[in-house]
C-alpha cells in the first residue's frame, strides 16, 4: 500500500476529504457502467496498483526479516529498493503530468 500519498478521485473529493484507495477508484469505475475508461487511465490505475503491490512485497519481506522467518537481508533490501524505485518513478510521472497540465492551462489562444 502506498503511504504518504492520497489518491482522491474528483467524485470523492467533493463528498469527503478521506483518502481513497486505488481499489475503491476501480470499484467506483466498475459500478458506473456509463463511464468510459480511457486506455491512459487504465494504464495509470494499473501502474499505481503495481507500485502498491511492490510496497506490500517489501513490507512483507521486512516483516519476515524482523521476525526471523527465513527472509535474508538481501531479499529484503532488493524488495525495498524495487518498491522505492517504483514509487520514485510514479512520483516523477505524476510531476510531469501536473507540469504538462499546467502548461496547457497557461496557453493563450
Amino acid at each position: 500500500m502506498i503511504t504518504g500519498v492520497h489518491v482522491v478521485s474528483v467524485a470523492s473529493a467533493a463528498s469527503s476529504s478521506a483518502p481513497v484507495s486505488v481499489a475503491q477508484i476501480a470499484g467506483n469505475r466498475a459500478a458506473s457502467p456509463g463511464a468510459e475508461d480511457s486506455p491512459f487511465s487504465n494504464l495509470m490505475i494499473s501502474a499505481i496498483g503495481k507500485v502498491s503491490q511492490m510496497e506490500d512485497q517489501a513490507r512483507t519481506a521486512v516483516d519476515g526479516l524482523i521476525s526471523g522467518s527465513g527472509v535474508d537481508v538481501h531479499q529484503a533490501m532488493i524488495a525495498t529498493e524495487k518498491a522505492s524505485m517504483a514509487f520514485e518513478m510514479a512520483l516523477a510521472l505524476r510531476n510531469k503530468a501536473i507540469q504538462s497540465y499546467q502548461s496547457v492551462m497557461g496557453m493563450q489562444f
